[in-house]
């Protein structure tokens, strides 16, 4: 999150109440401070996303002034709340009949819709080396082994209690929807969560594609 105070706020108020994009000498004149403090500011809000660089038309010979306006909607570097969206979601589907088929089915179609299988079939072993990538990008930190993937780190272990029939549910669903969309040549058998006290395991098996390998 970006935090604006002082100088820096005060631009982007100026940029904010503006109704046209502004120079930045009109900036500086506006709040009485030199050009190089403006464009100091104006380039640090241009890197948050909070402020714009505008195209301009030239009225006269030479190059047009750069002007600025602030980022049109809410602010880009404002403070989110992603936990407390997480935690009305799990609560839904933990009141549902079976938490855990039903988070299952959503993870297994977002897991093949956000799949891109490649372009040539996968052996068992470079199945289970796909799988692995994958959820290093998701931030589990795998560690492969025989029959099994663990998983050092959960990213959302702040929601997995009290709803990790949900929570766990969506990362199974999740695997077995990414590894059919891609034809590995594995299932995903079983998420065991904490299946030590400081892990929890990824169980598979190789698939009817599977060829040697």
């Amino acid at each position: 999150m970006c935090v604006v105070s002082g100088r820096r706020l005060d631009v982007l108020r100026t940029l904010q109440e503006s109704g046209e994009p502004l120079s930045i000498g009109e900036i500086a004149r506006r709040l009485s401070v030199h050009v190089n403090t403006a464009r100091f500011h104006l380039e640090a809000l241009t890197g948050t996303g909070q402020a714009e660089l505008v195209e301009t038309q030239p009225n006269g010979p030479g190059r047009p002034p750069l002007k600025y306006r602030a980022h049109r909607g809410m602010d880009p570097a404002g403070p989110r709340n992603y936990r407390f969206l997480a935690d009305i979601l799990t609560a839904e589907l933990a009141e549902t009949p079976d938490p855990s088929a039903t988070a299952a089915e959503i993870g297994r179609r977002w897991g093949a819709r956000s799949t891109v299988p490649p372009e040539r079939p996968m052996t068992t072993a470079q199945s289970v080396a796909w799988l692995t990538r994958m959820l290093a990008e998701l931030g589990f930190e795998p560690e492969p082994g025989h029959g099994e993937i663990s998983l050092r780190n959960c990213p959302f272990l702040d929601v997995v209690e009290p709803h990790n029939r949900v929570t766990c549910g969506l990362h199974l669903g999740f695997m077995q929807g990414a590894v059919e969309r891609a034809g590995a040549a594995l299932e995903v058998t079983e998420l065991i969560p904490f299946a030590s006290p400081y892990r929890c395991q990824v169980a598979y098996r190789p698939s009817r594609r599977a060829s040697s390998g």
